[in-house]
This record gives C-alpha cells, structure tokens and sequence, in this order.
C-alpha cells in the first residue's frame, strides 16, 4: 500500500502538472493575442507590459486561491475591480481597453477552468477568443466617421440650398472628403459660421490618449 508521503507527493505532482499545462496554454494564447495579432498592426509597445502582466498576475490569483470555494464569487469580483480601474495620468483608449479585458478573462477562464471534464472545451475558449480578436481587429475594415471644427467664413454657402457649393469648398480647401456638416454656431456679426464637417476615414483621427484635464 502506498505510505501517506506517497500520496502526497503523487497529489503534488498533479498539482504541478496542471499548473504548468493551464500556464502554457495561457501564456500562448495571450502571446499570440498581444504579440502577434495586436503589435503588428498597431505597433504599441506601451500597452505590452500592462496586457502580459495583467493576463499573468491574474492567472496567478486565481489558480493559487481556486482550493478556497470562491471561484465563481472571486472570478465576478476580479471583473469588478478591473471595470473601475482608470489611469489617472493616460486615457486607455477603447480598442486597448478591449484587450485589457482580453488579457484578464484569459487569466481567469485558464486558471479556473476545469481539465479534467472540460479540457477539449478550454481549448476552444482560448481559439475562439484568439480567432475573434484577429478578425474583429484584423480583417473588419469599417470606416470612421471622423470630424473636424472648422471656422468658416463663407457664410454666403450656409444656405441649404447651397450645401453642395459649400461641401466643394470645404474639399477644395482641406481635401477632406466632407459628407455633411452641422452648424454649432452662426455669427452674423463677424459673418463666420462654427460647424463641424464630417468625413469617412480608414482611420479614427480623433485623439485616444492623453492627459486628463483634471490631472497635474
């Protein structure tokens, strides 16, 4: 019969077999996420620590406390928090925004999902996420509707009647492709017109990161 030293040391050896499987599989899967599908295209290296470390503390977290009964509690709770970080000196933009949340569900669904039962089905969670991101992020090219504020002193071309004189105008001027445009504010007194001309763009030309307002 096997002694209770045996036993122990046959238990830990699961228990390191499993930890070293469920981290391969997460530092994989979020390599291939950051380092080959998100780099590449938008040659960022500033987020890349965030995302690798991010990913990496919260697998960690949630393999080492997975014995403590508090796997779905503690997974909700994790999701919690991280909804209501902010960087109080640089706004994450929203596309990095979306791999950060990336990088903590890997963490998470890695650490705690079950090998035993659910291995086929861990391994298509961490390919469906990964073929997502590429597609989403990759190969959807959607426009951007981007605008600019403009001054405009034409104010003879505000007339609706005159919008397609005016639309050339603002081209000629800008070479901005112009499709419409909103009036914020008319100023006869100065015969300036404030409005905002929009335009399509493969591109989003409105700023995504910066200081705060608020911040020193």
């Amino acid at each position: 019969m096997e002694t209770t030293d045996q036993i122990e040391s046959i238990a830990q050896s699961a228990d390191m077999t499993d930890f070293f499987i469920r981290f391969l599989l997460n530092f994989a899967s979020i390599f291939i996420i950051v380092r080959l599908i998100y780099y590449p295209k938008h040659k960022n290296n500033d987020f890349l620590f965030n995302f690798f470390l991010f990913n990496i503390i919260n697998f960690l977290i949630c393999f080492l406390l997975s014995t403590a009964k508090i796997k779905m509690g503690f997974a909700f709770g994790l999701f919690a928090i991280f909804s209501i970080l902010r960087y109080r000196t640089v706004a994450v933009p929203v596309r990095e925004m979306g791999y950060f949340f990336i990088s903590v569900t890997l963490g998470i669904i890695n650490a705690l999902g079950s090998l035993e039962d659910h291995m086929l089905q861990l391994y298509l969670a961490n390919g469906i996420i990964m073929i997502l991101t590429y597609v989403l992020d990759r190969q959807v090219a959607l426009k951007h509707e981007n605008y600019k504020e403009i001054v405009y002193e034409r104010i003879d071309l505000i007339h609706t009647d005159k919008r397609k004189e005016m639309l050339a105008d603002i081209y000629t001027r800008t070479g901005l492709n112009v499709h419409r445009v909103e009036f914020v504010k008319i100023d006869f007194l100065k015969d300036v017109a404030y409005i905002h001309a929009f335009y399509f763009s493969d591109v989003n030309d409105a700023p995504t990161a910066g200081l705060d307002d608020d911040d020193d």
